[in-house]
């Protein structure tokens, strides 16, 4: 299932047109998706997952066109004997950590010409892409399996790695600093920024329960925004509504600065400090709901 096709069982379960995600996951993987309903789909571009957590298991022994069990394999090669000694891989799993330059995966969603890496990778078209500058976090071996798919060695990791790090691409290289290939099997994603597992609802719930299961597990905007928040008067919101600007009363907000606008549960809208005053930036004249009071 694609991020995609997530979106639309979100439509269908709650019966709402406008529905958006926040950092697509792959079809192979599984965990958090950050969804937007309604209003809060203009909420998407504005959160700030800048890390996001991974438990990944990967396969020894080959390498694939997807580097994940989904390609074809490109590549045999002899693990190491080592690969089941479970020292050797944590010490190499924690060297992992620290800024490095990585190489996307050719399947991959980044555009190459107004085109799709993928697509161009789908009809046997070479494609080349630059590295990039990534950060892994952190770094941790869980486990090591002797006889994982199609008998092949794993190593159980989790990881936590800066925004645009494919762990595909870890998984590959991990194969070839060790003399051999390796690629990704299984992926969960365990937090998009500081929204994690525990923050969710599984899509078959939301399914059968509909708006009842939103209601339950809808996030707090100002909170996952990370913004000072101001509650509005019934004036105030007035003049929000208008747009008319308001008079900035948080003496701890830098200019320049932004701040969230409350009524009630209500997220109103996301202004800016200029001088002694606020300006809009964006607002939600029907309010995206889920702030805690």
């Amino acid at each position: 299932m694609s991020s995609h096709d997530v979106v639309n069982h979100v439509r269908r379960a709650l019966g709402e047109k406008r529905v958006g995600h926040a950092g697509t996951l792959d079809p192979l993987a599984s965990g958090v998706l950050v969804v937007g309903v309604g209003q809060g789909t203009r909420l998407m571009g504005l959160l700030t997952a800048d890390t996001k957590s991974y438990v990944a298991r990967i396969a020894f022994g080959t390498q694939t066109a997807t580097d994940d069990a989904e390609g074809e394999v490109v590549l045999s090669a002899e693990p190491p004997a080592d690969v089941l000694s479970r020292e050797f891989a944590a010490g190499v799993v924690s060297g992992l950590e620290g800024e490095q330059d990585q190489v996307p995966p050719s399947f991959s969603a980044i555009s190459v010409g107004g085109v799709r890496a993928y697509d161009r990778a789908r009809k046997g078209q070479e494609v080349e892409l630059k590295s990039r500058r990534v950060s892994i976090l952190s770094a941790v071996l869980l486990d090591v399996v002797a006889d994982g798919p199609d008998g092949q060695p794993c190593w159980d990791c989790a990881f936590t790695v800066s925004k645009g790090t494919y762990v595909r691409s870890i998984a590959r290289d991990l194969g070839a600093s060790l003399g051999s290939a390796a690629h990704l099997v299984e992926l969960r994603r365990t937090a998009s920024g500081d929204i994690g597992l525990a923050d969710c609802v599984a899509l078959d719930e939301l399914e059968r329960r509909g708006a009842e299961a939103l209601a339950e597990c809808a996030l707090d905007p100002v909170a996952k925004l990370g913004l000072p928040a101001h509650e509005l008067t019934v004036e105030e919101l007035a003049d929000v509504r208008c747009g008319r600007r308001i008079a900035c009363t948080d003496a701890g907000l830098v200019e320049g600065g932004r701040a969230c606008l409350t009524f009630g549960n209500a997220l109103v809208g996301i202004w800016v400090r200029e001088g002694n005053r606020l300006r809009c930036q964006v607002n939600f004249p029907s309010g995206v709901t889920g702030v805690a009071r």
